[in-house]
């Protein structure tokens, strides 16, 4: 009965279409008297305008051209807002019927032989989900064991004739719209597993077995360098739930399974500029520390390489000076070194200051973000890990020292190192990639990055969880 489930979040999707060269689709509804019907299609969790025709003196309405439509899932918009889901493969002719009270249910098809089987086909779904909800209530209510038993058969019978249905459509048209669409509905089956002999903890490793096993299968039922996939409602869920859901949220991790991903796409330009694009988009709207690699890394194999022929030199030259600012200062990388001078008249090296944990914040008084985060810093990260070999380096992002000096005395900040870089020797605007205020680096001994872009409120979670690992 999975299939069932995943058949009630596409009910309403209906026929096809297609002809020799261009389209056209004829449309009557009864008890429709609105002037304007919209095409559109599904394409990236949006639906977009196609075309709009009016109805004419025969109370039709007709869209027509010259040139085909791309395959995929259609939408047909009334203007009460009602709608109903309009598949179009390689047949783009037809004529559609069906009244206002229930369009999917009333609806008729002729002229697309694959359109009007999955019209059928989605009719049969409707009604096999009637059927089903009812047994599914008494299973919930069921009082002993055999009538359990005997409304799971019940299930199975339904489940199974479901299956057979969709079976027999997508072998009747192979390499279709229509079978490509059906396939990419199923969920990927993970079969039994059973751990190695000797497993310390079996149940674990299957539970491995298992993720493993489903991660190098989640797209097996989509053909990924396939373009018609585009115009679905449900790609871009499916990618973004593997790389949300199903893949760990580790750059690394998500750099080899973003190529690996894009790879699939391999020979259809479309499809792959598409992956390029959102995977790139993600990773650029990423709120997750760290992510910024990813960027780099996609911008640099498919933009900055050339290999994006699709994109301006303005865009290019932005990612460039971008991918420049942010690459020195990944996780894991060094960070830059600089000297600087202290409100005191001392002079500090980055590199020199001795600290196991060296917590770097860029900020300045007058920034009322910064009002706030500094002084949280002092009581909730200062006050609570000063005495675990801890340093806090504050670099003050202007040059007027008055307001600078006053605030350290004012929130008593005299244990923290400040500084400053009056004559902007030190280029740490650059290197440390700040356009704004407040920016905390946290660095281990050896000034490497642990964490950066950081609150206040986050650094004791990261503090605890660091200090526990090491």
């Amino acid at each position: 009965m999975r299939y069932l489930h995943t058949i009630t979040a596409l009910l309403c999707i209906s026929l096809s279409g297609v002809q020799a060269q261009g389209h056209r689709i004829h449309v009557n509804i009864n008890n429709y008297s609105d002037s304007t019907l919209i095409l559109g299609y599904y394409f990236n969790k949006k639906m977009l305008v196609k075309d709009t025709t009016f109805i004419n003196e025969k109370g039709n309405f007709v869209f027509e051209g010259e040139d085909k439509l791309d395959e995929g899932l259609y939408v047909l918009f009334l203007e009460d807002k009602s709608y109903f889901d309009l598949l179009i493969g390689s047949d783009q002719s037809m004529n559609i019927s069906t009244s206002k009270d229930d369009l999917l249910n009333n609806m008729k098809l002729e002229g697309a032989p694959e359109s009007t089987d999955f019209l059928g086909y989605q009719q049969y779904m409707i009604s096999k989900q009637r059927e089903a909800a009812p047994i599914q209530e008494q299973l919930k209510a069921a009082p002993d064991a055999a009538r359990k038993k005997m409304l799971q058969e019940q299930m199975a019978t339904l489940s199974e004739d479901v299956n057979k249905k969709y079976e027999t459509l997508v072998k009747k048209y192979p390499n279709s719209f229509l079978s490509l669409f059906l396939k990419a509905t199923q969920e990927v089956e993970v079969p039994r597993m059973q751990a190695p002999q000797g497993s310390l903890n079996p149940d674990s490793v299957v539970q491995r077995m298992r993720y493993d096993y489903y991660k190098a299968h989640y797209f097996d039922n989509i053909q990924m360098n396939d373009a018609r996939m585009l115009r679905t409602p449900f790609f871009t869920n499916k990618l973004d739930t593997y790389f949300d859901k199903v893949v760990l949220q580790v750059p690394d991790t998500l750099i080899k399974e973003s190529h690996r991903v894009i790879a699939m796409a391999q020979g259809n330009y479309e499809m792959e500029k598409y992956l390029i694009q959102h995977l790139f988009n993600r990773a650029n709207e990423s709120k997750i520390m760290g992510m910024d690699a990813l960027l780099v890394a996609l911008g640099e194999t498919y933009y900055l390489s050339g290999h994006a022929d699709w994109v301006d030199e303005d865009f290019l030259t932005k990612l460039k000076e971008r991918v420049h600012k942010i690459k020195p200062n990944l996780l894991g990388q060094k960070a830059a070194d600089f000297k600087m001078q202290s409100h005191n008249g001392e002079f500090f090296r980055l590199s020199e200051v001795s600290a196991d944990i060296s917590i770097l914040v860029f900020w300045e008084p007058e920034c009322g973000h910064c009002s706030k985060e500094v002084p949280k810093l002092n009581t909730d990260v200062w006050q609570k890990y000063s005495d675990q070999h801890i340093k806090i380096i504050a670099v003050y992002t202007q040059w007027e020292k008055e307001p600078w000096v006053d605030f350290i005395n004012q929130h008593g900040l005299h244990e923290w190192i400040h500084l400053y870089d009056p004559y902007n020797k030190s280029n740490f605007r650059n290197n440390y990639d700040i356009y704004s205020t407040p920016v905390i680096y946290i660095l281990d001994k050896d000034k490497k990055i642990l964490a950066k872009r950081i609150s206040a409120e986050q650094i004791p979670g990261f503090l605890d969880h660091y200090f526990k690992l090491n």
